[in-house]
């Protein structure tokens, strides 16, 4: 069992940086890929990063060269620095984990936080 808790978010104007965390619980933390997935009013939730327990990671085009996820096993700690920021940037920010590898898919993921919202102003 995992259980995630993700903070950070805020209120930003547009060109700033935020940095998120999602500190989690339980033993398996080291084994299990972490993703930070996004969702905006009215629009589907999307994946914006992810990281496999071998460190290995993943980004949707819209993000590549802005944010950076990491992780911090021993501490059983996921970042997501998101450099950069754009209004379209603007969403709860998830953090989500599952055991196995990279996925995109967030039906696939056991585990999930409650959010944490990001704003960007223009």
């Amino acid at each position: 069992q995992v259980h995630l808790v993700e903070s950070g978010g805020g209120l930003v104007q547009a060109g700033g940086s935020l940095r998120l965390s999602c500190v989690a619980s339980g033993r398996t933390f080291s084994t299990v890929a972490v993703g930070w997935f996004r969702q905006a009013p009215g629009k589907q939730r999307e994946l914006v990063a992810a990281i496999t327990s071998g460190g290995s990671t993943n980004y949707v085009d819209s993000v590549k060269g802005r944010f950076t996820i990491s992780r911090d096993n021993a501490k059983k700690l996921v970042y997501l620095q998101m450099n950069s920021l754009k209004p379209e940037d603007a969403a709860i920010y998830y953090c989500a984990a599952r055991r196995g590898g990279y996925v995109d898919d967030g039906a696939r993921y056991d585990y999930w936080g409650q959010g944490t919202q990001v704003t960007v102003s223009s």
